[in-house]
């Protein structure tokens, strides 16, 4: 029996398997890499190497996309959410995947070569953490931990490119306010993408599949309330270290304002399924509010 997807047009099944059709996973991996471009450009960074790093998280989010669809080929036809994924339905086989992925991290190289060179390594000390997040679903009690990681690569990569030159000595350009902003972004991954994971929780038990979310048990609500407030704090230090202005800290405030009412939604009985995608989504805007608190604050 043919899947519904064999009959769409080739680079329809690509586009899909790029995820290029659901935007905002692709927005929220490159929202810390603008704050920490705009941040360590004080506001104004080079137009030039805004459109690299845009281009380049678009193309490192497509690889990872690929990469993780090639490693769940064989369980995600299991689950509602992901089975009519290209390489879930066979719509695409596995060298077109193959191919599109190494495509993808061709992209992410060229553009990295823009970049000085402590910068351009970071992106290389990237890829095996991109590579093997899906595999941390299968060994690692909370995977998400490991795409927070890969989160907070584009902080660095970001504010190395703007605050390192061409012979860096070791890390000495990336200061405290860096590492206060890679801090947040992780915790802040760890947060979204564990409400994330609730929506497939009864399908990664059935699968033997690790997560976040199954390892919280019935607290998970309350680690995720603990995931957010910390971002809330490193993010009050970042501004406090930065002496960042009035507009950062009033979207510091909407986004915690924000942030507790997700918690405080999580925390009802008999939730929408739908409720844990809208939240997620949710995100994204919040990473766009700070980041225009970011900009105008700075």
């Amino acid at each position: 029996m043919s899947s519904p997807d064999s009959a769409q047009p080739l680079w329809l099944s690509i586009l899909r398997l790029l995820r290029w059709d659901k935007p905002a996973g692709r927005l929220i991996l490159m929202i810390p890499a603008l704050w920490a471009v705009f941040l360590a450009a004080r506001g104004t960074p080079p137009p030039l190497l805004v459109g690299v790093i845009v281009l380049g998280t678009l193309a490192t989010s497509a690889a990872g996309c690929v990469v993780n669809d090639l490693w769940d080929r064989n369980i995600d036809p299991k689950v509602k959410r992901t089975r009519n994924r290209p390489l879930a339905s066979r719509a695409l086989s596995i060298w077109v995947g193959v191919g599109v992925a190494i495509a993808s991290f061709i992209c992410a190289w060229v553009l990295s070569l823009y970049l000085n060179l402590l910068t351009f390594w970071l992106c290389v000390a990237a890829v095996p953490v991109i590579v093997l997040y899906p595999l941390a679903k299968r060994v690692f009690p909370i995977p998400q931990l490991v795409l927070a990681i890969a989160w907070g690569f584009a902080v660095l990569i970001s504010w190395s490119a703007v605050s390192c030159g061409s012979t860096p000595a070791a890390t000495a350009c990336l200061g405290t306010p860096t590492w206060l902003l890679w801090g947040a972004t992780v915790l802040w991954t760890l947060g979204f993408d564990t409400v994330y994971a609730m929506s497939d929780l009864e399908d990664d038990r059935r699968l033997g599949v690790n997560s976040s979310a199954l390892f919280f048990g019935k607290s998970v609500s309350h680690a995720v309330g603990i995931f957010f407030a910390g971002t809330v704090i490193l993010l009050a230090a970042l501004g406090i270290n930065m002496v960042l202005t009035g507009f950062y800290w009033l979207t510091l405030a909407i986004s915690t304002g924000l942030w507790i009412w997700q918690y405080y939604r999580l925390c009802q009985k008999n939730i929408p399924h739908a409720t844990y995608g809208q939240l997620f989504r949710q995100n994204v805007w919040i990473g766009f509010i700070l980041l225009g608190g970011m900009i105008a604050g700075s």
